[in-house]
């Protein structure tokens, strides 16, 4: 299902959280679930892994993660607010060491001059810390952008246990 790019990856994820014994959580739209599929593709992940969130409608962000409704209102669901509000509220509600949230235009559509197709933002944040994130456009068709979107998300979570 995954190549061996992405369960190296993923293998060193899981690496780097146990060596500190910590947990993870997920919150993902625009990849639907790859961060966490990916990481629980490995045999033994649950040690690491608390829960992943698939949050792809706003009142799904609002309801599961407690992102501010007029964080949505205000920004969008695709902006580096709320993609720092689903890292944040994942990691508080799940209780977890840090959690990566992923929200973006996959495409084909849905795209805009503004917001086009590829843009992804990503968020990270740690225990007791607000969330933070980080704009990509990535290229590509929608799978492109999702693999990349996955990968990009791997390592702020590997990078976080660092």
């Amino acid at each position: 299902m995954f190549d061996s790019e992405i369960l190296a990856l993923a293998e060193a994820v899981l690496d780097a959280y146990r060596a500190r014994n910590w947990k993870l959580a997920t919150a993902e739209s625009c990849t639907g679930g790859l961060v966490a599929a990916a990481l629980t593709a490995i045999a033994g992940s649950s040690d690491v892994v608390e829960r992943g969130y698939v949050t792809y409608s706003n009142a799904a962000k609002i309801e599961l993660l407690g992102v501010p409704e007029p964080t949505i209102l205000a920004h969008g669901a695709v902006s580096p607010e709320t993609a720092a509000a689903m890292a944040a509220g994942a990691a508080r509600r799940a209780g977890v060491d840090a959690a990566v949230s992923i929200t973006g235009v996959a495409g084909p559509g849905g795209g805009s001059a503004e917001k086009p197709v590829g843009l992804v933002y990503l968020g990270i944040a740690r225990r007791g810390q607000g969330g933070r994130s980080e704009r990509h456009v990535f290229p590509g068709d929608r799978e492109g952008i999702r693999r990349a979107a996955l990968i990009r998300g791997l390592e702020m979570l590997r990078d976080a246990a660092v």
